[in-house]
């Protein structure tokens, strides 16, 4: 189920009795300011989008993260404290503005002495750091392996164990600074599936970490990176996510048969749903596709069970996930520029007897299915399902 506001503003404001291990029991949702601001967002942009996530009812969906991605670092003070750049000028009063909206104020680093943009990295300030961020009420901290790849290069010599040790205690450095401060930040990790990240990235304290590349405004990016999350699902779980990158639904390279399959997949693998778009000019199907709750409730399903594929057949395949209340989330996917028929078998769901079936997309009630049924799927399309007895 999707909480309602009335359960999040009892502690989005603060601190609250939210521990480090409490946060992120279901995969966090909301906004980031990187695939359409890059390295030009301002406070501006930021405020403007926490009003956007009021206006558009999309707050109400879960969407409370509202992130700042690379691009706010300003110089550091001669007693080290890092500042926000002249777009930035004060980041404790735009963290209030994000609370006083029911709302949370996400920010950016590197364990690096540089961040991807070039900007200051928290390399060697990691403590200092951690506490400007928790003064300022930041509420989850995106940590870019960036320019540390360089000392990787440099240091671990081609050695993928050394590596591993490596980015394991950078990562685990920055979340023992945050602990430290008392304030539960979610801690995300962007290292894009380096040494299978996925397979040890929760022992240093992370919250979620991504499981391959930057993903890309285009079909071939979104699938390319969400069929390869196939066999990842047992690294995931409450409190520790595989992130398979931010949505690019409402950027413009999508059509909305290929935005529903990025929200399906997304969905189905237990993903952190973080925009990415222009809030403020998206248009009615982005934001239906965005703001769908019957899909978001697949997605923050308390379970949190990742999906995982169970039938692939050229371009087509079919994803399930297992739901708290038994029932099963059913994508079938079709990545043909044309429509196809996908046969669909109880089989493959674990179920003997006849089933209920719920069209998520149409919001619709299927006939009851008692054996194979072929559904035909829009070219780059998906059918959603939930099905139970």
């Amino acid at each position: 189920m999707i909480r309602s506001f009335a359960v999040l503003t009892a502690f989005l404001g603060g601190v609250g009795p939210t521990t480090m291990a409490q946060l992120a029991t279901t995969p966090p949702m909301g906004w980031n300011s990187w695939n359409h601001f890059g390295g030009q967002v301002s406070d501006a942009d930021i405020r403007a989008t926490a009003d956007a996530l009021v206006a558009t009812g999309m707050r109400d969906s879960g969407y409370v993260y509202v992130n700042i991605d690379d691009g706010w670092q300003g110089k550091r003070t001669a007693s080290g404290e890092l500042t926000g750049n002249e777009r930035f000028p004060d980041m404790r009063a735009l963290a209030n503005y994000i609370h006083a909206r029911g709302l949370k104020l996400g920010i950016y680093s590197s364990p690096g002495a540089l961040t991807c943009a070039g900007n200051e990295g928290s390399m060697g300030h990691e403590e200092e750091d951690a506490r400007t961020f928790a003064k300022w009420g930041v509420d989850y901290l995106k940590y870019d392996i960036c320019s540390y790849r360089k000392i990787l290069e440099q240091d671990a010599h081609g050695d993928p164990k050394l590596a591993k040790q490596m980015m394991f205690a950078v990562f685990q450095r920055m979340h023992s600074a945050l602990r430290a401060t008392g304030r539960p930040i979610v801690y995300s990790l962007s290292q894009h599936g380096l040494s299978r990240g996925w397979a040890w990235a929760s022992q240093t304290g992370a919250n979620l970490w991504r499981t391959g590349d930057d993903v890309h405004d285009d079909y071939l990016s979104i699938t390319g990176i969400g069929f390869a999350q196939a066999g990842l699902s047992k690294f995931s779980g409450p409190g520790h996510w595989n992130d398979p990158d931010m949505l690019e639904i409402g950027n413009g390279g999508l059509t909305p048969d290929e935005a529903r399959t990025q929200m399906s997949l997304w969905s189905l693998l237990a993903a952190p749903l973080l925009a990415g778009n222009d809030l403020s000019k998206m248009d009615s199907d982005s934001l239906n596709i965005l703001n769908n709750r019957e899909v978001l409730s697949i997605d923050q399903d308390p379970a949190g069970h990742q999906g995982d594929r169970v039938w692939c057949e050229g371009p087509l395949e079919i994803w399930t996930r297992a739901l708290v209340n038994g029932s099963v989330a059913v994508g079938l996917f079709n990545g043909n520029q044309g429509p196809v028929e996908i046969p669909l078998d109880l089989k493959l769901l674990g179920f003997k007897h006849a089933v209920k079936v719920r069209d998520v997309w149409q919001h619709s009630d299927l006939a009851s299915i008692d054996g194979p049924r072929v559904f035909r799927v829009a070219p780059h399309g998906v059918i959603l399902l939930v099905v139970h007895q």
